[in-house]
């Protein structure tokens, strides 16, 4: 089946799909389909127990992990939310999509696309999801689900609290700033601004609350619900939860906090920038500092940098209780031995190294992110093949028995699934644009990371066809593993410098 089919043949194929086969038996049914419970978890790194942090409380990530395959180098596209959101969902890279930016709507500049749930749906599934998924597409893109997809402000919070003020805090402050800001019909930019202004939208918030009193804990109060419905019907699913933790700001109820005590916090142990690195490589992370505790400039104090860190482990740990007990509720309603589970964080979030606080790069940091698979009648391990996220939408037709398109992007990795010790894929690609007309493209194999920036409108044209190179990086892992250093003039690096330029742009021309 051709990925690249427009809208009105989708809806045909949804309709006949739906329909019932020549028996009369419903296509779909779960007595031969298997289901699919789709995790997203923003900015989430692989600061997590069954990736070997050993100062972080994940027990059911961790719990997932021991069932499925944890793969060990998964990457994704682009490290920022919506770019990496959109391959991941359509199996299709960036340059392919067309989305860079938080500002391009995925079928603005690519409306035949077909995205995962919206395949799903059309080979006899019912497709749902809550929370943040396809951020880079309009209204979570309306095409993808069988059951309409609803807003985070019309979920159920916790007896007396009301939706999160700006989606985001509890401070009961903040949310009379914000309804105040309402009723001025502010936008959500001049409302940002706003409570910033008014000393009102801190980077971190630390409240005795309940969990559905943040929109995480509504999301999986809502995923339970959903499986209970969905557990009772005759047709297989396909359910996504986007948990939004621990994304900025980090807001957590304060027994996740408790968690951990914030002295023994460590701080990053290589803050400066890599030697011989481009300009190119680092940014002036402008997400952190639109918040009204963070200065418009300047590093920040030690005291700033363990408060973000312990507010980032919070919010792990609270983020892995509501993946509990969306599992627990898989358990009670005897579906885990016929759900495929996959896990991933949109990319992953610099705490300091480099000097660098979010994502909005192509170091590592930025680029890996968690990857869990767990499929029902498949092995358990550690996967330390390279992986990229476009390689899951193929991974989940071939897990389901359903064509795969030859327009993906990725490969399938369900050889890892079947056998995780084999080494089926020596790279990972990542890329990250500056400005308009340089983009950065990166290839990871095991031991290095070659990036090369290159300059050229690739709103337009594709800047590897006829490469000017404005900026080189290379770093040894197996040395260096902090990337303290860039090898691009060391002649003893000159041979594998060429070999992984050649390699990367010749994979980016043989993109479909």
């Amino acid at each position: 089946m051709m990925m690249k089919i427009n809208i009105i043949q989708v809806q045909l194929l949804i309709f006949c799909f739906l329909t019932v086969s020549a028996n009369g038996k419903p296509i779909g049914s779960k007595h031969n389909k298997t289901n699919v419970l789709f995790i997203a978890v923003d900015d989430l790194k692989t600061m997590l127990s069954c990736y070997g942090e050993e100062n972080i409380i994940s027990p059911n990530i961790d719990a997932l992990a021991e069932r499925g395959v944890l793969f060990q180098n998964a990457y994704c596209q682009q490290a920022v939310c919506a770019p990496s959101r959109v391959s991941i969902f359509t199996g299709l890279r960036p340059d392919q999509t067309k989305v860079w930016d938080l500002n391009t709507h995925m079928r603005d500049v690519n409306p035949g696309v077909v995205t995962l749930p919206q395949f799903f749906a059309a080979n006899g599934y019912q497709t749902v999801g809550f929370g943040k998924l396809m951020h880079g597409a309009k209204g979570n893109d309306p095409l993808s689900w069988t059951i309409p997809y609803q807003e985070d402000k019309h979920l159920n919070y916790a007896d007396g609290y009301n939706y999160p003020a700006n989606g985001k805090y509890q401070n009961q402050s903040t949310h009379k700033a914000y309804r105040e800001s309402r009723k001025q019909k502010m936008g959500w930019k001049e409302i940002n601004k706003y409570l910033k202004n008014k000393g009102l939208a801190p980077a971190v918030e630390c409240m005795n609350v309940p969990d559905a009193a943040y929109v995480d804990g509504a999301i999986a109060d809502a995923g339970v619900n959903m499986l209970e419905q969905l557990a009772k019907e005759d047709q297989p699913f396909f359910l996504a939860l986007g948990f939004k933790k621990p994304h900025l700001p980090f807001v957590a109820p304060k027994k996740y906090w408790d968690m951990y005590e914030r002295e023994a916090i460590q701080t990053a142990a290589y803050q400066g920038k890599a030697v011989g690195a481009p300009d190119y490589a680092y940014h002036s992370w402008g997400e952190l500092r639109n918040y009204s505790d963070i200065a418009q400039s300047g590093a920040l104090s030690i005291d700033k940098q363990k408060e973000l860190i312990h507010g980032y482990k919070a919010c792990v740990s609270y983020v892995d209780a509501q993946l509990g007990k969306v599992m627990a509720k898989m358990e009670e309603l005897d579906l885990m031995e016929s759900t495929i589970i996959v896990l991933w964080g949109d990319h992953g979030w610099h705490l300091g190294d480099h000097g660098i606080w979010c994502k909005h790069s192509n170091f590592e940091q930025a680029t890996k992110a968690p990857l869990i698979i767990s499929a029902p009648g498949y092995k358990n391990g550690v996967s330390h093949s390279m992986a990229e996220f476009v390689d899951v939408f193929p991974t989940l037709c071939d897990l389901t028995n359903l064509e795969i398109s030859d327009d993906l992007d990725g490969n399938s990795l369900v050889e890892q699934l079947k056998k995780p010790t084999k080494i089926s894929k020596d790279y990972a690609i990542s890329q990250f644009p500056r400005g308009k007309n340089v983009m950065g493209y990166s290839i990871r194999n095991h031991r290095y990371r070659y990036t090369v920036w290159l300059n050229g409108n690739f709103n337009k044209d594709r800047p590897y066809m006829n490469p000017e190179v404005v900026g080189q990086e290379l770093y040894d892992y197996e040395l260096d593993p902090n990337e303290t250093k860039s090898m691009i003039d060391d002649p003893n690096y000159k041979t594998i410098q060429t070999e992984l330029n050649e390699k990367l742009i010749n994979l980016l021309k043989s993109q479909k």
